[in-house]
């Protein structure tokens, strides 16, 4: 069924409602773009990093909603069921931020990660207040925490504890390459 999905996705584009969309894919020397295979890669890279470390995640929290897939990946990888997700608005827009992180509800069952092993993970940190919010409430409810991004830009003030590639480049993911779906008209 996933073939068969791909297939008619790939194919059947014009049923696509068009939109302006801000994770434009052309690749140029502004652009770092992941694609889905160089993805896998960064993944099963990353979890060898956290597995030579020694660090023995109990939960795996993703900082919604960039760091959702990469935490999917990391579960699987590191051979993890407990998963998590925290949400966090900071972006609005390409270089657009609301003056700080705010987290949203639903919020995160903080009593059930109290005391745990906990490997937070996101797509990238770029300021790296996300991170240092999210750090500083895990730990505050007595978490181990460690954290995880695929990329990391050179103006973080919030150094993660694993990183699979620095770039000061924009960062085109392949879940966010294209242009939300919507409804066919």
């Amino acid at each position: 069924m996933l073939a068969q999905f791909s297939h008619s996705y790939s194919c059947d584009q014009r049923n696509l409602k068009v939109m302006s969309y801000h994770a434009d894919a052309t690749p140029d020397e502004t652009r770092e773009v992941l694609t889905w295979e160089r993805f896998g890669t960064a993944s099963r890279e990353m979890a060898q990093q956290i597995a030579n470390s020694g660090f023995d995640a109990e939960v795996v929290l993703a900082i919604a909603r960039g760091g959702m897939i990469p935490a999917g990946a990391l579960t699987y990888a590191l051979g993890k069921k407990l998963t998590d997700a925290i949400n966090v608005e900071f972006y609005t827009d390409i270089a657009k931020t609301l003056p700080d992180p705010v987290l949203l509800a639903p919020m995160l069952d903080t009593d059930s990660i109290a005391g745990k092993r906990v490997l937070v993970v996101d797509d990238v940190v770029d300021s790296g207040r996300t991170l240092a919010l999210v750090l500083k409430l895990l730990k505050g409810f007595g978490a181990d925490v460690r954290s995880a991004v695929l990329y990391a830009k050179p103006t973080t003030v919030t150094e993660p504890d694993y990183i699979w590639h620095r770039t000061d480049k924009w960062i085109v993911f392949p879940w966010s390459a294209l242009p939300p779906v919507t409804a066919a008209e």
